[in-house]
């Protein structure tokens, strides 16, 4: 086997690989900067995934083949360390065309929210007569059918006696009566720095892409 062979070789493999990877359904991961966006992908990929202490760290379009499905790392948004407002909303416009020129491929996506942050951020929105980015995305990607998951991370900021109350007032935010629980096939509670909430993220994540294999199988 010469060597032209064997680069041609090399190159139609990852050709192949490449277009295999594009028909395989996507599970996007959205949400503010430092909410644990890069600490989910880390649980569910077990590789080395840039975790910093200063929002915005993560800027590009990251893709992890997991098997049957591919993860989609989408940037951080809100306040981005070092970037103007211009660049920010340059990095919002990004990801909602990436989700609209995809939608076709996604089977579920995940939006992190910070348990303690989340309503001071809605109340200071609120505020100025503006809804927060964060509602904004779950109700884009709920009018695409995108099956949005809402993983309510750092639930150890939260007193454990004040759960209920706190996380009916989240799901209120988002326009969803309470109790809470009534919503546990769309909402996951998690402390990620610990792993919680990792097994019930999977669980969702595997039903959607079963559901999205099967109605797309020719």
């Amino acid at each position: 086997m010469d060597d032209e062979f064997k680069k041609n070789l090399e190159k139609f493999k990852k050709m192949a690989k490449s277009k295999n990877i594009e028909e395989k359904p996507q599970v996007i991961v959205v949400g503010r900067s430092n909410v644990g966006k890069s600490t989910l992908v880390r649980l569910i990929t077990k590789k080395n995934v840039r975790v910093g202490k200063k929002p915005g760290v993560t800027l590009k379009i990251n893709k992890y083949d997991m098997g049957n499905y591919i993860l989609v790392d989408l940037p951080g948004f809100g306040f981005m360390t070092g970037l103007d407002d211009k660049v920010q909303d340059k990095i919002k416009d990004e990801i909602v065309k990436y989700i609209e020129d995809n939608k076709e491929k996604i089977a579920c996506s995940i939006i992190l929210i910070d348990a303690k942050a989340f309503p001071e951020i809605v109340d200071r929105w609120d505020k100025r007569d503006e809804i927060p980015i964060d509602i904004e995305m779950f109700d884009f990607l709920n009018e695409l059918k995108l099956n949005p998951i809402i993983l309510i991370n750092k639930m150890d900021k939260i007193k454990k006696n004040l759960w209920d109350e706190h996380l009916d007032d989240i799901v209120e935010l988002f326009g969803y009566p309470a109790p809470w629980r009534q919503w546990l096939d769309m909402v996951v509670i998690g402390i990620l720095k610990d792993g919680e909430g990792l097994k019930d993220i999977l669980y969702k994540i595997n039903y959607h892409v079963s559901l999205y294999i099967k109605r797309n199988k020719k």
